[in-house]
C-alpha cells in the first residue's frame, strides 16, 4: 500500500469522479462548481477522477465529452488523466494493482470474505426478502467457508468470486458533515468491494483512491448519505485517516424527482451547449441552486455573480441542504443577462458555430459575411434568450432575394391593403440616393433614419394607416418571418437593391 502523504499533511485536496457511461451528467458540473470554489479559495488543488470500473456501461467517448464539457464551463483541474499530476494514474481501470493490497488485508484481517453465490441465487434471496417484508442485504452465507464448504451448497457459482465486506453489529452509522452537521444513515449490508472481474465496486475504489490522491474533503450527492458509513469503516479497517464530507443535495426536477437523462434532456451537460446557453449563465445558475445570492453591503441580494466572486465568498453552512428545483426560467433570464452583458465582437463570434451548424454561414465566411453579421448581431442582441435563436433572424441577411422564402403565418397575416402598403414603400424607398459620400464613400443617404422618415411619411401619413399595421407588410416582404430584428435597420444593412427586390417579389405574389 502507498506511503503517499496523508490528507492531513496537505492543503485542501478536492476532486469530481465522473464515470464515463454516456453524456456527462450536469450533476458533474454542478460537483465540480463548489469543489473547485472551496478549493480556489483555500488555495489547494482540484482534481478529476476518471472512475471507470463500471465496464458494463462504460463508453469509450464519454470520457472525452468530460474534459470538453467542464473545459467549456471553466472549470478546469489542476490534476487529472489529461494533464497528469504526481498521484497518477487518474483512471481507476488503470489502477487496479493498487486496490490489491488493500483487498488482502481486508481478508487477512477478516474484515472481508469471499462469496460464490451465483447472480441467480442472489435475485432469489431479494425476491423471498421482499415477499416476507425482511430487510434486504446479503444473508452471509458465504461467510466462514471455505470454497469447498461453500460449493456443497445450493446456488454456487464456479466464476471468480466477488469479495464483501463483514459489516459488524456496532457499526458507526453517524458522521459529521460539514453541509449538514451530524448526519444519521441506515445500517449497510454486506457490500461487494471486489467484483469477479477483478475490478473493485465504487465503495472500495473511492476510498482507496481518496486516500492515495491526499483528498481532504470528499463533496458528493446527497445519495451517496448511505454509504458513507461504509467508507468510514473502510477508512478505519485500514487505519486512514478519513477526509470531511460535504453532500450535495440533489438537483430535482419540477416534480420534486432527481433529476435524470432518461427523463430530462437539461441533464445532459451537452445539451446546455446545444441550446445556446452562455458557459457563465450555467456556472452561475448552477451556484444559485444550492447557494444564496451575492449579499451587498447595503443589505440588497444580486444573483449574477462571477465564478471568482462565488469562490471568494464561499462557505458551506450557507448550502442549503434542500433538493433545489431546477428551472429553466430562471436560467434563461440569466442567459439573456449574460447575453446582453457581451462586447459585440464577443457576441458575434460566439453566434458563428450556430450559424455554421444551421448552415447560415460557412465555416469560413469572408470579411464581407462577417462585417454584415456584427451589424445583424448589434440588432439581435438584446433579443435572444438562447444563442441558437440566431440563426432565424440572421438568416434572411445571407439568402439570395430570389431565394428567400415567405413563411405561412407571416403571408396569412398580410391584410387587404398590403399591395397597396407595398406600391407606397417602393415608390418611397426609390427616391432614396444609396451612393456613397464622404471622403471614403462609406455615407449614404441610405440609412435607417431617412428609411423610416420616408416610410411613415408615404404609408403613416400618406396611406391614414396607423404606425402599429404599417410596416406589417414590408417585413414579411425583408425577412420572410412575422417576427424579425428592427425593419428599418435590417433594410439599412440588405441595401437598396435587395430591400427593393424583396418588396417588389412579396408585391407580385399578391
Amino acid at each position: 500500500m502507498s506511503e503517499k502523504p496523508t490528507p492531513a499533511a496537505l492543503s485542501p485536496r478536492l476532486r469530481v469522479a465522473p464515470s464515463p457511461t454516456g453524456d456527462p451528467h450536469v450533476g458533474t458540473a454542478y460537483m465540480s462548481l463548489f469543489n473547485l470554489a472551496f478549493a480556489r479559495q483555500q488555495g489547494g488543488r482540484f482534481l478529476l477522477r476518471i472512475e471507470d470500473t463500471d465496464r458494463a456501461r462504460f463508453q469509450a467517448d464519454s470520457e472525452e465529452q468530460v474534459y470538453d464539457t467542464l473545459h467549456w464551463l471553466g472549470l478546469t483541474w489542476d490534476e487529472g488523466p489529461d494533464v497528469g499530476g504526481p498521484f497518477a494514474p487518474y483512471r481507476q481501470s488503470e489502477r487496479l494493482d493498487t486496490y490489491k493490497p488493500y483487498v488482502e488485508r481486508l481478508l487477512a484481517d477478516g474484515k472481508a470474505y469471499h462469496c460464490y453465490c451465483s447472480g441467480e441465487r442472489l435475485t432469489q434471496m431479494r425476491e423471498v426478502q421482499q415477499k416476507t417484508k425482511q430487510p434486504t442485504g446479503y444473508d452471509r452465507l458465504c461467510h466462514g467457508k471455505t470454497r469447498e464448504e461453500r460449493a456443497e451448497l445450493p446456488g454456487f457459482s464456479e466464476k471468480q468470486p466477488v469479495v464483501r465486506m463483514f459489516i459488524p453489529d456496532d457499526a458507526p452509522l453517524t458522521f459529521d458533515d460539514l453541509i449538514r452537521g451530524t448526519v444519521s444513515a441506515p445500517r449497510p449490508d454486506d457490500q461487494v468491494i471486489l467484483k469477479a472481474d477483478g475490478f473493485p465496486t465504487y465503495h472500495l475504489a473511492v476510498v482507496v483512491d481518496d486516500h492515495e490522491m491526499g483528498i481532504t474533503h470528499v463533496v458528493r450527492g446527497e445519495e451517496w448519505i448511505s454509504s458513507t458509513p461504509k467508507h468510514v469503516l473502510l477508512y478505519q479497517w485500514l487505519g486512514l485517516e478519513p477526509p470531511k464530507f460535504a453532500h450535495m443535495p440533489l438537483l430535482r426536477n419540477t416534480d420534486k424527482s432527481k433529476i435524470s437523462k432518461r427523463k430530462n434532456p437539461a441533464a445532459r451537460l451537452t445539451w446546455f451547449r446545444e441550446e445556446g446557453y452562455l458557459p457563465e449563465a450555467l456556472v452561475n445558475f448552477l451556484a444559485l441552486l444550492a447557494y444564496p445570492p451575492i449579499l451587498e453591503a447595503d443589505g440588497t441580494e444580486r444573483e449574477v455573480f462571477t465564478f471568482r466572486e462565488f469562490s471568494d465568498g464561499f462557505d458551506w453552512k450557507k448550502v442549503n441542504p434542500v433538493g433545489p428545483i431546477f428551472d429553466l426560467k430562471k436560467l434563461d433570464w440569466l442567459n439573456g443577462v449574460y447575453i446582453r452583458e457581451l462586447d459585440l465582437g464577443d457576441f458575434t463570434s460566439r453566434l458563428l458555430p450556430f450559424l455554421e451548424r444551421d448552415e447560415v454561414l460557412s465555416g469560413n465566411p469572408s470579411l464581407g459575411e462577417l462585417g454584415r453579421l456584427k451589424a445583424v448581431a448589434e440588432l439581435i442582441q438584446t433579443r435572444l434568450a438562447h444563442l441558437n435563436e440566431a440563426s432565424a433572424l440572421v438568416r434572411p441577411f445571407f439568402v439570395a432575394d430570389d431565394a428567400l422564402e415567405i413563411a405561412e403565418d407571416a403571408r396569412g397575416q398580410l391584410k387587404d391593403d398590403a399591395g397597396q402598403v407595398l406600391d407606397a414603400a417602393l415608390a418611397a424607398l426609390g427616391d432614396i440616393d444609396d451612393h456613397g459620400a464622404g471622403v471614403l464613400g462609406t455615407d449614404s443617404g441610405w440609412n435607417a433614419s431617412a428609411i423610416e422618415a420616408s416610410l411613415r411619411e408615404s404609408i403613416v401619413e400618406g396611406l391614414g394607416i396607423k404606425p402599429k399595421f404599417a410596416f406589417g407588410p414590408l417585413r414579411t416582404a425583408v425577412s420572410g418571418a412575422r417576427i424579425s430584428p428592427p425593419l428599418f435597420e435590417s433594410m439599412e444593412i440588405l441595401g437598396k437593391t435587395s430591400t427593393l427586390a424583396r418588396l417588389q417579389a412579396l408585391r407580385d405574389s399578391l
